[in-house]
C-alpha cells in the first residue's frame, strides 16, 4: 500500500508500528505525550499506547539516555527523543563513554538496542542551540551507527530498522523537511538501513550530501541540466557506517565529486567521505573532491542563516570549478 505523508507523520507512522510489533518497544523524551513533541512526531502515541509505553520524561538529557541504558540492559527497546540538536550535547557523556562502548566491555555478549532521534540541521530560523549539525561527533565515535532520512519513504523505513538495530542508533532527523510530504510504500523497505542510494542519475558530476541537503541537491542539478551539465545525485542515508558502493561506482563514471552538508567543513563526514574516495577511486578523478559546508563558524542568528547554509549557487560554482580542472 502507497501513502502520501510528510515526514513527520512517515516517523509517526514507523512508531507506531514498531510499538504494535514489539511490546519491548517504548518511547521516552520531554514533551512527547499529550503535546507529541515539538513537531508532534509522537503525536497520539501515548494516547494509544499510555504513559508507560510513550513516556514524558523530566528535562535532563543525560537522565533520559543513562534510563534507557539500564531499560536496553533489562532487554527493553528504548526510542528517545532529543528535543533540538543543540540539547543532547548534556547527554554526550552517557552517549559516547557508556552507550556506544557497553557491547565492547562485555565482549559482544550485551547489545544496546538504543535509538536516540536527533532533529537537526537548519532552515527553520531558531535560536541558538535549535539548528545544529552535530552528526560528525557522533560518526567519530566507536560503536554508534548513524543515519539520517531525507524522505517520507526512509524515514518510515529506517526507523523500523533502527529500532530493531541490535546495536545504538543516531537518527538523525532533517526538521526543516518534516513538512515535506512523498510516497511512502508500506508493504516491504527499498533499501537496507546502510545502504546509500542514487537519487538523480547524471554522467559529468558526482554531487553527494545527506538530509536536508540532498533537496539542495537535487535543486543544484536541476539548474546545472539547463547549463549542460548532467549531476548525479546520491543520498548518503548512512553516516556511520558509509556504503561507499554507489559513491565509488559514480565517482569512476563521471571523474568529479562534490560533497555538500550544512555542518561547518574542518574534520567533518564531507573530509571523511572526501578523502575516502580520492583513496579509493583516485586513477578515476579528473578534479579533486570539492567540499561545500556550513561555514567553520558557531551557527550563526536566524537573520544569517541563508549566509552561513550552502545553497544551490555554492554547490553550482563548486561544479564549475571542478569542471574547470
Amino acid at each position: 500500500m502507497t501513502e502520501n505523508l510528510p515526514i513527520s507523520r512517515a516517523l509517526n507512522a514507523g512508531l507506531r508500528r514498531a510499538l504494535e510489533t514489539n511490546d519491548r518497544v517504548l518511547l521516552m523524551g520531554e514533551d512527547i505525550g499529550p503535546l507529541g513533541g515539538v513537531f508532534r512526531v509522537t503525536e497520539g502515541l501515548q494516547k494509544d499506547f499510555g504513559p508507560r509505553r510513550v513516556i514524558d520524561s523530566p528535562l535532563a538529557e543525560s537522565g533520559i539516555v543513562g534510563t534507557a541504558i539500564g531499560l536496553a540492559m533489562g532487554g527493553f527497546r528504548p526510542v528517545l527523543e532529543i528535543q533540538f540538536d543543540g540539547f543532547v550535547f548534556p547527554a554526550f557523556d552517557q552517549i559516547t563513554s557508556q552507550l556506544a562502548k557497553l557491547t565492547n566491555r562485555h565482549e559482544g555478549a550485551l547489545q544496546m538496542p538504543v535509538v536516540i532521534r536527533i532533529p537537526y540541521g537548519g532552515h527553520i530560523g531558531a535560536i541558538e542551540h535549535h539548528q545544529e549539525s552535530p552528526e560528525a561527533y557522533f560518526t567519530h565515535t566507536p560503536g554508534l551507527r548513524v543515519v539520517s532520512p531525507s524522505t517520507a519513504n526512509d524515514a518510515y523505513w529506517m526507523i523500523q530498522q533502527a529500532i530493531d538495530s541490535p546495536d545504538p542508533v543516531i537518527f538523525l532527523e532533517p526538521k526543516a523537511k518534516y513538512w515535506q510530504k512523498g510516497e511512502v510504500e508500506t508493504d516491504a523497505p527499498a533499501l537496507p538501513l546502510h545502504a546509500s542510494r542514487i537519487v538523480r542519475r547524471g554522467t559529468d558530476v558526482t554531487l553527494v550530501g545527506h538530509g536536508a541537503m540532498v533537496t539542495t541537491l537535487l535543486q543544484a542539478a536541476s539548474l546545472a541540466e539547463s547549463e549542460g551539465t548532467s549531476c548525479e545525485v546520491i543520498d548518503l542515508r548512512s553516516l556511520s557506517p558509509v556504503d561507499y558502493g554507489p559513491l565509488l561506482d559514480s565517482v569512476r563514471r563521471t571523474g568529479r565529486m562534490v560533497y555538500a552538508q550544512e555542518a561547518p567543513g574542518f574534520t567533518s563526514l564531507g573530509s571523511e567521505v572526501a578523502a575516502t574516495v580520492m583513496e579509493r577511486a583516485f586513477f578515476a578523478l579528473e578534479a579533486p573532491v570539492l567540499r561545500v559546508s556550513g561555514f567553520d563558524v558557531p551557527f550563526p542568528p536566524a537573520k544569517l542563516e541563508g549566509t552561513y547554509l550552502p545553497d544551490a549557487d555554492r554547490i553550482l560554482e563548486a561544479v564549475d570549478r571542478s569542471l574547470a580542472y
